[in-house]
Parts: structure tokens; sequence; C-alpha cells
């Protein structure tokens, strides 16, 4: 049962991550995927908020929102693909602002989830 709450899951947040990659904008900064991650950080940081103050959150909400749509959504793979091209291609500057804006980025997105989700309780 498990397996399918992370597939359903994992299907809508790939779904999501597809249609967000069909919006217009071409940059050689990887916006979109920058947005993609802090997006899924903001989600994830509110689903672990809400589920660890409300005993009464199914585990396979969980499974389905924080590992099937959070990990369908986001984008590991592609940040790391996207952040070694800039390189390859000597945008050493653009490669590093990247990087340490995803990373701070989504953080601060886990961050103000959690918020979020203190506020909804």
């Amino acid at each position: 049962m498990n397996f399918l709450f992370v597939a359903l899951g994992g299907a809508i947040g790939a779904a999501g991550r597809y249609a967000i990659s069909l919006i217009p904008i071409r940059t050689a900064f990887p916006v979109l995927t920058l947005i993609t991650n802090l997006l899924g950080a903001v989600l994830i940081g509110f689903i672990t908020g809400v589920a660890s103050d409300n005993g009464g959150v199914s585990p396979y909400s969980v499974l389905f929102w924080k590992t099937g749509v959070c990990g369908g959504f986001t984008t590991f793979s592609t940040f790391s693909l996207e952040a070694f091209t800039l390189f390859e291609n000597r945008s050493y500057l653009c490669g590093g602002a990247y990087i340490a804006l995803s990373v701070i980025c989504c953080l601060a997105g886990i961050f103000c989830g959690k918020k979020l989700a203190a506020l909804v309780r």
C-alpha cells in the first residue's frame, strides 16, 4: 500500500515539475529549476511541520505528499546537471550563484513552510 501512495504522489509531482518547465522563460540561469526546488522545499517544510505536530495525519498522507509529490516534483538531478553544465561552459560565477542560491533558498523555503504549518494549526 505504501508503494501505491508514493507512486501516485510521484506522478503528480512529476507532472507538476513538467508543467513548470513549460513556462516560456529561457535564460542562461536555470531559474525554473530553482523555482521548482524552492516550491518543493516550502511544501516539504509545510508537510513536515503539519505532520510533526498533528498526530491525526495519516502515515499514508505523509508518504503521498513528502516522498511522492515532493520527491517527484523536486529536481536534484536536474539541478546537478545544470550546475555542472554552467561550470563546463566556464560560467563559473553563474554556476556558483546557482548552487548558493539553490541551497540557501531551499533551506529558507523549508523554514517558511514550517512556519506556514504553524500558522495553520
